[in-house]
């Protein structure tokens, strides 16, 4: 049983006692306060129905907000960071380095390679490459 049904109860029980609402004090008394548990009786059953609602939408909501998670974090599900497009492009050698700020491993093609320096995309860390002992090796081969 309700709370809106249980005053419906109860105001049938105080109409029951003909007890007269216009001219004693008491009748006065219990209808004022049968008008008002019936007016919380509404109010309460008016709330419960928009916390159902308020409810169903943020469940909506949560299940929208998943669905974008899982979206973006399962597309970098590895640590590993890749500031070029090498990973895509099978022709260019795509070459990786772990930044020593971070711990974070960076790939790079050979254009970065040819640079000299790369930005770590995980804390933001410059790093340089020295390339002059490769150059020096292959001079020796030659």
């Amino acid at each position: 049983m309700t709370i809106a049904e249980k005053v419906a109860y109860l105001k049938g029980l105080a109409e029951g006692l003909n007890i007269d609402t216009e001219k004693s004090k008491e009748g006065k008394l219990i209808s004022m306060m049968m008008d008002i548990l019936q007016d919380i009786a509404l109010e309460l059953e008016d709330l419960q129905t928009e916390q159902e609602e308020l409810g169903e939408e943020i469940d909506a909501i949560s299940d929208d907000l998943s669905d974008v998670e899982e979206i973006v974090y399962d597309e970098d599900e590895d640590d590993d960071v890749c500031c070029c497009d090498c990973a895509d492009d099978e022709d260019e050698d795509c070459y990786a380095s772990v930044c020593p700020n971070c711990g974070d491993e960076i790939y790079f093609d050979d254009s970065i390679l040819e640079a000299g320096e790369v930005v770590c995309p995980g804390c933001g860390q410059k790093l340089n490459f020295d390339l002059s002992s490769l150059a020096d090796d292959e001079e020796k081969e030659d």
